[in-house]
C-alpha cells in the first residue's frame, strides 16, 4: 500500500503531463472558445470518428490520464475540502482529514465568526480574510 503523500506526489507529476484538452473546432467558433472538453458526439463527426488526420495529433480524453483513486479529489495538502457557509458547520469537520473553504457568499461579519471558531477547534481555513 503506497502512502498518501506518495500518491499526491505522482498525481503531480501525471497532472503536470496531461495536455490541455479543448473542444472539437473551438479554434473556428468564438463560442466554443474558453470552454471545457465535450465528448464529439454527432454521426458524421471526424474526431468521434478518428478519421484520418483529423485526431492523430489531438489529445483525446482517455482513461489513462486519471489520478490515483484514492487521492482524487483532494486538496494537495492531502485533506478533504468542506465548504462552509456558516460557524455551526465546523462541529461536523474533522481537523485531521479536512480543510474548510468559506463560501464565497458568507459576508464579512459571519467569514469572521467562521474563522474564530475554526482558530479555536484547531481547523485550517484555506481562503481566510486577507490571505493570512
Amino acid at each position: 500500500m503506497t502512502s498518501l503523500s506518495t500518491l499526491l506526489k505522482l498525481r503531480r507529476r501525471l497532472k503536470s503531463r496531461k495536455p490541455e484538452f479543448r473542444r472539437y473546432e473551438s479554434h473556428k467558433k468564438l463560442r466554443l472558445r474558453d470552454k471545457g472538453w465535450r465528448k464529439p458526439r454527432g454521426r458524421h463527426n471526424k474526431l468521434r470518428q478518428m478519421y484520418g488526420g483529423k485526431w492523430s495529433g489531438r489529445a483525446l480524453v482517455r482513461v489513462g490520464y486519471g489520478s490515483p483513486s484514492a487521492v482524487r479529489g483532494l486538496h494537495p495538502c492531502g485533506k478533504e475540502e468542506v465548504l462552509v457557509y456558516n460557524p455551526s458547520q465546523l462541529d461536523s469537520v474533522n481537523p485531521e482529514k479536512q480543510v474548510i473553504r468559506i463560501a464565497s457568499s458568507v459576508g464579512l461579519k459571519k467569514r469572521l465568526a467562521i474563522e474564530d471558531k475554526a482558530k479555536e477547534l484547531g481547523i485550517k481555513v484555506l481562503n481566510p480574510h486577507g490571505g493570512e
